[in-house]
């Protein structure tokens, strides 16, 4: 796991957006570092992920999308090697806040968040880790 200074839980592993520059191995590597587990690209921060299985994804896992939903248009959810449909509570949950929910496997989803960072659109990604 990527540390900060301070390695308090609440501390963000890089204080800003990057780009996944590769993924695998139970893990994900962006601005030359590399984090072991599931990821939460925000907007301003990159944030380990606790989130294992797409059925953990939920109001409460993606609690710092619905705190930023004023910087977020778009939030791509990376479901590892899973096919899954959101719930519906979950996806009006985040229309209600302006944010549309585009979820797929995490391959398609590092590269469909890349192009849209390098678009500089509004987008976070939550990302689980695939072996």
């Amino acid at each position: 796991m990527i540390k900060t200074k301070d390695d308090r839980s609440d501390a963000p592993h890089l204080p800003r957006s990057a780009p996944i520059e590769a993924y695998g191995k139970g893990g994900f590597a962006f601005d030359d570092m590399s984090h072991r587990g599931s990821l939460l690209c925000m907007p301003d921060a990159m944030w380990a992920w606790p989130v294992t299985r797409p059925e953990q994804i939920d109001r409460i896992s993606l609690q710092r999308v619905f705190a930023a939903a004023n910087s977020i248009d778009t939030l791509i959810v990376g479901t590892g090697t899973d096919v899954w449909v959101p719930p519906r509570e979950l996806r009006e949950a985040l229309r209600a806040v302006s944010v549309v929910l585009d979820a797929m496997q995490t391959g398609p989803a590092i590269r469909t968040y890349n192009i849209m960072m390098g678009e500089r659109r509004r987008v976070a990604a939550a990302l689980i880790a695939v072996p």
